[in-house]
């Protein structure tokens, strides 16, 4: 779901959280007048009553209709690990990317397996999410306008990426600073249409940036079994499809990548550090189930 695109401790008491930020004139200049409207439109609904009305429809009603196309071949582990995490600082989920209903069927998990106050965020690419009445539409039905903010990274239309200087800000914000604030991220950037299962992509060093300014919770998750076809993941809840896998391991310690200097490098290596750790929970899946 989101693409290659940033300081609290869990330790440290909760701050009060700064007044969301916008972009500039300049940076929301660059965009066309319905990516205007799109963006306005998601940014108050991820404000306030209307984010709190939006999580309420995410709880009740996404989430059951995601379960009840999944219940007969969900598997999850390691729920305890998001239950424990400490909710007066953001969570970063860095999640592998398989099919694009990854976080959706995460959040259904999340929603109905504990009991943590959430509020959820899932950085998506602007195109068609926010060029096109039609993905406002499933923006609004598939993620209750939780696929915010937006990152416009198409090379053909190099201008629009001075929106997204306003985009990393907001991120690196919401990353930051936020009780329940759960933020679902794909460190590889793009979905792996592999057919091996356990492949993956090299990871991109943006979420590295992200969260070496940010200094967010973070925990890793592995995600097996899910594909790209709607009705046929449907239809396999009662025909037999393959089972669901999600593995949620334990936070991940990075300090050691917080004390190097803030360039490419160390979040490129930050990054690489997490699809490691996507990884060794892929090898978990692989020993339970690849000769089931």
């Amino acid at each position: 779901m989101t693409e290659d695109l940033t300081k609290t401790s869990t330790n440290t008491p909760a701050v009060k959280q700064e007044a969301p930020i916008v972009p500039l004139r300049e940076e929301i200049g660059v965009l066309g007048r319905t990516e205007r409207i799109g963006f306005w439109v998601t940014h108050w609904m991820n404000l306030g009553v209307a984010k709190r009305l939006m999580t309420f429809g995410q709880r009740h009603i996404g989430s059951l209709w995601i379960y009840l196309a999944t219940y007969n071949l969900m598997n999850v582990f390691g729920i305890e690990n998001v239950e424990n995490t400490d909710v007066d600082t953001p969570l970063v989920l860095v999640a592998n990317h398989r099919s694009f209903f990854d976080m959706y069927t995460v959040s259904s998990v999340l929603f109905r397996r504990t009991k943590r106050p959430m509020e959820l965020y899932f950085p998506v690419r602007g195109k068609f999410f926010y060029d096109n009445p039609l993905g406002w539409f499933v923006n609004l039905v598939m993620g209750w306008f939780s696929m915010f903010p937006p990152f416009f990274r198409e090379a053909r239309e190099a201008r629009k990426r001075e929106f997204d200087k306003f985009s990393m800000r907001r991120l690196v914000q919401l990353c930051a600073e936020g009780r329940g604030h759960i933020i679902g991220f794909h460190p590889e950037g793009k979905r792996n249409f592999s057919d091996d299962p356990y492949s993956i992509l090299p990871a991109q060093p943006g979420i590295g940036k992200v969260i070496y300014s940010a200094h967010p919770q973070v925990i890793p998750v592995f995600i097996a079994g899910l594909g790209n076809d709607l009705p046929k993941q449907i239809m396999g809840n009662w025909t037999g499809g393959p089972k669901i896998r999600i593995w949620f391991g334990e936070p991940i310690e990075l300090q050691e990548f917080y004390d190097k200097g803030d360039r490419l490098r160390t979040h490129k290596e930050l990054s690489d550090h997490l699809m490691a750790k996507i990884a060794e929970l892929g090898e978990k899946d692989r020993e339970k189930f690849a000769t089931v």
